[in-house]
C-alpha cells in the first residue's frame, strides 16, 4: 500500500496522525497548524499587548520547553512586540530539579532569552527536600503548590514583567475540572478553566496551551528535536491529581474529544450568586503583602507551621486553630519578604494578523 499523503498540503508524505483531530499530516503541516492554533488562542483571548514583558514559567519539561519555542516563533512571525524572559523556580529537589535546571540553562542559550532562577531556599528558607523530611509525602504537594505559585509572582516582580505564561495544557485543565468536581470545590470550579487570571495583588497569568493536547505537545517536541527534561518529580506519584489523570486517559482512549469536552463543560459552569456570597473576600496578607482570603496567606501559614515545628498547621482548619492556640508568633520567626507588584505598562491589545 502506498504511503498516505498529507491531508492538508496533499503533496508530502503523512508522518503522523493528530490525536486531536485524527488527521494524517506531514511534519511541516503539523508544526504550522499547532503553532497557528496557539496563535489563534492568543489573539482571540487578547492575552498580550505590544511592549509587554512576558515571563515564561520554565521547568525544563516538555510543556514549558515547547511553550518557550512556540512563544519565540509566534513573537517573531506575527510581530507581537513582546520582551520574553525565562523564569524558573528551584524547589530544592535533589536529583530532579537540579538536573532539570541544567536543561533550562541550555534553553536560555538556544532561545536567546534572559533567565531568572528563584529558589524556595532563598525565598522561604526551606527546600522541598527539607519540607518532605518534616511532613512526609502525603501533603507535600500542598506545600509545593502554594510556595510555587507565590514564587512565580515574586520572580516575575523581580524581572519587572507584566505577564506570566505557563505550559498548562488541555489535559492539565481537564484534570483540574475533574478534581474540583470530585472534591466539591465550587470556588475553584468556577474559575479553573479561565485562560487568564489576575487579581488586584497578583501579576497577570495565562495559559496559551489551554486547548493544546499533551500528546501533540510531546509530538511537537519530538519532531522539532527540542531539548527537554522528561523525568517525573520524585514526590508527585502519590499526588491526588494522578487519580484524575488516570481517569482522563481512560476517557480519552474511548473518546478523544473528551478532553476538550470537559474543558467546555467547565467553561459553561455558572456558580449561583448565593454560593458566591459565601466565598471569602480577597484581601492582603498582613505579614507578606501577598493576596489572601485570611489575615495570613497560605504560604505564610505553612511557613510558620514549619518554623514552629507544626508542619501540618496550614493544611487543615483544625491545624490552623492548633497553631493559633500556641499564641503569637515569636519575634525571630523567619518570614517571607514583603511583596510589591511591578508597575504596569498599559498599551493597546494585539490584533489578529490573519
Amino acid at each position: 500500500m502506498a504511503p498516505r499523503t498529507c491531508a492538508l498540503c496533499e503533496s508530502a508524505k503523512a508522518m503522523l496522525k493528530r490525536p486531536k483531530t485524527g488527521q494524517q499530516i506531514c511534519r511541516d503541516c503539523f508544526f504550522y497548524v499547532f503553532e497557528t492554533e496557539v496563535h489563534n488562542t492568543i489573539v482571540q483571548s487578547k492575552l498580550f499587548q505590544p511592549g509587554d514583558r512576558v515571563a515564561i514559567g520554565a521547568s525544563g519539561g516538555k510543556d514549558s520547553t515547547v511553550l518557550a519555542c512556540v512563544m519565540k516563533t509566534l513573537n517573531d512571525r506575527y510581530n507581537y512586540g513582546l520582551d520574553l524572559f525565562l523564569l524558573s523556580i528551584d524547589e530544592g529537589i535533589t536529583g530532579y530539579r537540579d538536573d532539570s535546571l541544567e536543561t533550562v540553562k541550555r534553553n536560555q542559550q538556544q532561545y536567546e532569552m534572559p533567565l531568572k532562577i528563584l529558589s524556595y531556599d532563598e525565598l522561604y528558607g526551606w527546600t522541598m527536600d527539607a519540607i518532605v523530611s518534616q511532613v512526609g509525602r502525603k501533603n507535600n504537594c500542598t506545600f509545593c503548590g502554594v510556595f510555587r505559585r507565590q514564587a512565580l509572582d515574586r520572580g516575575a516582580a523581580m524581572l519587572h514583567v507584566d505577564h506570566i505564561v505557563t505550559g498548562h495544557n488541555a489535559d492539565d485543565i481537564a484534570e483540574t475540572v475533574l478534581m474540583n468536581i470530585m472534591r466539591g470545590d465550587i470556588a475553584r470550579l468556577g474559575r479553573c478553566t479561565a485562560i487568564c487570571t489576575q487579581g488586584e495583588d497578583t501579576i497577570r497569568r495565562s495559559k496559551p496551551f489551554k486547548y493544546a493536547y499533551e500528546k501533540e505537545i510531546v509530538m511537537y517536541a519530538y519532531f522539532k528535536k527540542l531539548d527537554y527534561f522528561s523525568t517525573e518529580c520524585i514526590y508527585s506519584p502519590d499526588a491526588y491529581r494522578g487519580h484524575a489523570r488516570v481517569f482522563l486517559k481512560e476517557l480519552e482512549a474511548a473518546r478523544p474529544s473528551a478532553i476538550i469536552d470537559i474543558i467546555h463543560s467547565g467553561e459553561a459552569f455558572e456558580v449561583r450568586e448565593e454560593v458566591k456570597a459565601t466565598q471569602r473576600v480577597q484581601q492582603t496578607c498582613i505579614r507578606c503583602g501577598y493576596m489572601s482570603s485570611n489575615d495570613l496567606c497560605k504560604a505564610c501559614t505553612l511557613l510558620e507551621g514549619l518554623e514552629r515545628g507544626m508542619a501540618s498547621a496550614g493544611i487543615t482548619d483544625r491545624g490552623r486553630k492548633q497553631l493559633e492556640s500556641q499564641g503569637p508568633a515569636p519575634d525571630n520567626l523567619r518570614t517571607i519578604p514583603f511583596f510589591k507588584l511591578p508597575l504596569g505598562n498599559p498599551t493597546i491589545a494585539i490584533e489578529s494578523t490573519s
